[in-house]
């Protein structure tokens, strides 16, 4: 059995890997927290002090980021967060209804009583709470939450890394999209809740037809919304 220290390029490799990681997953979660916006331009420099990275973490990182679509270089201005337009909203929109849809199918098959007597609740809660008071920034985060959850957990039910990934890049861009257009607001937080509450029927019910053609209309109806604000 060996039992020598690993090689330093070895070791090296390990940590630049784990840094490239790190630095992709600070760069993510500044989108999800909305402090990189849609369109926006970044030096390295700046993505360093965002993410909290050295400058070789940063180098390594962006190759990825430009391969998932999520940045871009452009010549003599630098790197720029993907741009929001009607291209995007199209084409994100199209790969979330692909995979959401056979997402569903699986979960009206495979999603326990008990899981989803909770979702069902975490829906209730937000309603009761926007019935009975003025829906305020605190409540539009938590009916945030609760919307993006259910789309999750569906995906992560598959149990497929592949379609997993997919999502999840795509998810980036359709918060990229939501932080430039369409964020949750009180106008909207009480028809999502319910168009949710009728999925999650469909869903408690095992009817794998009804939830697909729900959850169809439902990602119609933001995409739609997200189309109104360029007037189309």
């Amino acid at each position: 059995m060996n039992t020598s220290p690993p090689a330093v390029n070895e070791l090296d490799d390990r940590q630049g890997k784990s840094l490239r990681l790190v630095a992709y997953e600070n760069f993510t979660q500044q989108i999800l927290n909305a402090n990189i916006r849609p369109g926006q331009f970044v030096s390295q420099r700046e993505l360093m002090s965002l993410t909290d990275m050295p400058l070789g973490a940063i180098r390594e990182m962006v190759p990825r980021l430009e391969a998932e679509g999520l940045i871009k270089t452009v010549p003599n201005r630098g790197l720029q967060v993907c741009h929001v337009d009607l291209r995007l909203i199209r084409n994100a929109f199209q790969v979330r209804l692909v995979l959401e849809r056979e997402a569903v199918a699986n979960f009206a098959r495979s999603a326990s009583d008990a899981d989803l007597e909770k979702i069902e609740r975490a829906h209730r809660d937000i309603v009761r709470r926007a019935l009975a008071k003025k829906i305020d920034g605190r409540l539009l985060t938590d009916a945030q939450t609760v919307d993006w959850g259910l789309h999750d957990m569906m995906i992560d039910a598959m149990d497929n890394e592949i379609i997993s990934n997919i999502y999840r890049v795509n998810s980036l861009r359709i918060r990229l999209i939501r932080l430039e257009h369409v964020v949750l607001n009180p106008a909207v937080v009480l028809p999502t809740m319910y168009e949710h509450l009728e999925l999650i029927a469909a869903l408690k019910e095992r009817d794998v037809q009804k939830a697909v053609d729900l959850l169809s209309t439902h990602i119609a109806n933001a995409r739609q919304r997200t189309m109104g604000t360029f007037g189309v």
